[in-house]
């Protein structure tokens, strides 16, 4: 008798630079969400897709969840908690160098209104000693019933296997939703224009990062030269943050295509032609049109 398929959705939730991404990345095996060592990197909800013989578990990567200072922020943090009511499964992903945080419980206080089993996931467990774990663990369970307690380290793959072996112990029996080869649902221009957002993330610094947003304003493939052209522009809200992108003689500009490019490029399995632009649109993360033209929210909300 074969065994029986099963397939759900599971939500990686957690405060702001925990890891999540860095942990959707190292399940699937190739990046989809970017990374950086700066808060709130993720805005949208990333669906990452893993599939075997046994299972599929479609994950959902949120933005970090914290106190919301603009109207992306609000949105971002109601993208996230919303999500709780739509899955399988919630991963509620710590950090353990950072143990727990005011943070943490805003989270909880969220999670108990759940009727989806939690795990709590302690991410990060080889930047502390092993000894450190337990009062850790006894913390977060005095706080909330969790279904399974992992430990793990995403960076290092430490445990990642564990953890996909209690996931699929959680999951109900149910179809294949997506082709075994597929990872995201997510089309190639979003994920173009976060990898263009990453690099911006690592090479710039202070509020630039969070002020930025990226639009695709046209892509061309031509299939004869393998070869595809995309013009994008980076939106900023001062003429401040627009000089540091761009950068003297454009320097600035030229790196972040540089190393935009070259991922783009494994990507698509083409050569790339990137041009990129900066634009200064004034506080757009507190303009409802722009971040729905910005994606940020659904036309129809």
């Amino acid at each position: 008798m074969s065994q029986l398929f099963k397939s759900g959705f599971a939500a990686i939730v957690g405060r702001p630079n925990v890891g999540k991404s860095t942990l959707l990345n190292r399940v699937l095996g190739q990046k989809i969400a970017i990374m950086s060592d700066k808060a709130q990197t993720t805005r949208n909800k990333i669906h990452g897709i893993y599939t075997n013989e046994e299972e599929q578990v479609i994950f959902i990567d949120t933005p970090g969840i914290h106190k919301p200072k603009h109207r992306l922020g609000e949105v971002m943090t109601s993208m996230a908690l919303d999500t709780l009511n739509e899955v399988d499964l919630v991963l509620f992903l710590i950090d353990a160098e950072q143990g727990y945080g005011r943070g943490d419980q805003f989270i909880i206080d969220f999670l108990k209104n759940t009727e989806s089993p939690v795990f709590l996931v302690i991410n990060k467990i080889d930047k502390v000693h092993p000894d450190d774990l337990l009062p850790l663990i006894d913390r977060y369970r005095s706080l909330y019933k969790f279904a399974e307690v992992i430990p793990l380290s995403a960076l290092q793959g430490q445990n990642v296997n564990a953890l996909l072996e209690q996931i699929r112990d959680y999951l109900p029996e149910g179809p294949k939703y997506y082709p075994e080869d597929q990872i995201t649902d997510h089309p190639e221009r979003f994920i173009i224009t976060e990898l263009i957002r990453e690099k911006i993330l690592q090479l710039t610094r202070d509020e630039v990062p969070h002020s930025i947003a990226v639009v695709i304003d046209q892509m061309k493939t031509d299939e004869t030269r393998k070869k595809s052209e995309i013009q994008a522009t980076i939106m900023v809200e001062r003429p401040s943050q627009k000089g540091i992108i761009i950068g003297k003689s454009g320097s600035m500009l030229k790196q972040i295509g540089t190393l935009a490019r070259k991922e783009i490029e494994a990507l698509l399995g083409d050569k790339v032609f990137l041009e990129l632009w900066v634009k200064v649109d004034k506080n757009w993360r507190d303009k409802e049109e722009e971040l729905k033209n910005f994606g940020y929210i659904n036309r129809d909300e």
